[in-house]
């Protein structure tokens, strides 16, 4: 089972939202943090925009800014390079799978006015002009929507996050190898604005050997900004027409938490 630290803090059914695909890549806010702000930065991107293109469907004033380091020449020319030989080997028939050649045009087409990609990696300490910090990104905004996938870095900044939090109106993060790092997590959680109102977890994880998640998402809502109760939510996880599988061949994994 999962600490009881974990478990989300009570809103109604009615203020969650899908933003995103219902596949790895949606993720579930609270629509009043979606009504109070404007500004969406990323940390992590890879090859998928999903969510922030959902998200501007919402917000068409939003700005929309993103970083990281991975996305870069390099990569796209690795990418075109895969995707043209998989495609003649006839291993992308689907519609889908030839569009994702084409990859590199959509992400020309979306990055771009008020939606920015930056080649910088997400560090704790600034070591040179290709790296960027929590605490530089957020300088210069306030009630922002923060979402971070590094790949298991985002324990490096973490201290960084809850330092930065009152500029924060609603924080989406995925955290990895969650049985390894828990002291971290509730190190972080503990007498913090930020508060867990939704879980899922990542089935592209697994599961340790207590077949809890190794992988989570977590959203959390700055209670300053929007108040909610001081009650822990009863629903069960994952939530039937709200959270998806990431993994489609593989089942979602059912969330426990201890008394």
């Amino acid at each position: 089972m999962l600490p009881k630290f974990l478990k989300p803090y009570h809103v109604k059914y009615s203020n969650l939202i899908r933003i995103g695909p219902k596949i790895d890549g949606g993720y579930v806010i609270d629509k009043r943090a979606l009504s109070k702000s404007n500004i969406l930065l990323t940390c992590g991107l890879n090859d998928d925009w999903e969510f922030e293109k959902s998200f501007l469907r919402r917000k068409k004033s939003a700005k929309i800014v993103a970083f990281d380091h991975t996305v870069n020449r390099d990569f796209w020319f690795k990418r075109f390079k895969k995707d043209i030989v998989s495609l003649l080997l006839l291993k992308k028939l689907r519609i889908s799978k030839i569009l994702d050649v084409f990859k590199y045009i959509d992400y020309l087409l979306f990055f771009r006015n008020n939606k920015k990609h930056y080649e910088k990696k997400i560090v704790f300490k600034k070591k040179n002009q290709k790296e960027i910090t929590i605490s530089e990104i957020l300088s210069n905004y306030k009630d922002v929507i923060l979402k971070i996938d590094i790949e298991g870095d985002e324990y490096k900044i973490l201290s960084d996050i809850k330092k930065n939090s009152k500029k924060i109106i609603f924080l989406i993060i995925e955290f990895h190898q969650i049985h390894k790092n828990i002291i971290k997590l509730k190190k972080f959680l503990d007498k913090i604005d930020l508060k867990i109102i939704h879980i899922h977890a990542n089935n592209y994880g697994g599961v340790d050997i207590n077949r809890d998640p190794k992988v989570v998402e977590l959203s959390l809502l700055n209670t300053k900004k929007i108040k909610i109760g001081n009650t822990y939510s009863k629903k069960n996880y994952p939530i039937i027409n709200l959270d998806y599988k990431n993994f489609k061949r593989k089942d979602d994994i059912k969330i426990r938490f201890s008394k």
